[in-house]
């Protein structure tokens, strides 16, 4: 059986993830092939990130991830792309962190 591609693998249930486990959504608006990876701020109703990596074969989307995961002080594996694979805007879901500790670790405090 061939591995997983790195979109199949953002779409799964998150390794760590159990049943009843706090799970929190944030939007996100991407820029790929930007200058540096960093999370840019507020955008509307969610966050705006930067990605270096270019939208192909998942690499934006695993830069996300990576960044995020950093970010929040989470496991990679809590972090997933559960809409938006192929778009800008996406939606991430978060296992195991509520969505008020989300906010105040994005805003650096």
């Amino acid at each position: 059986m061939p591995a997983p591609t790195s979109q199949q693998r953002h779409r799964a249930e998150p390794a760590g993830a159990r049943k009843g486990e706090q799970a929190t959504r944030l939007r996100l608006r991407v820029s790929p092939g930007a200058a540096r990876t960093e999370l840019a701020g507020r955008h509307g109703d969610g966050w705006k990130v930067r990605v270096a990596a270019a939208p192909e074969r998942g690499r934006a989307n695993d830069a996300v991830v990576r960044l995020l995961a950093a970010r929040l002080r989470v496991p990679r594996g809590s972090v997933t792309v559960v809409s938006g694979t192929a778009s800008r805007d996406k939606v991430i879901e978060l296992q195991g962190l509520d969505a008020a500790e989300a906010e105040r670790r994005l805003e650096g405090r």
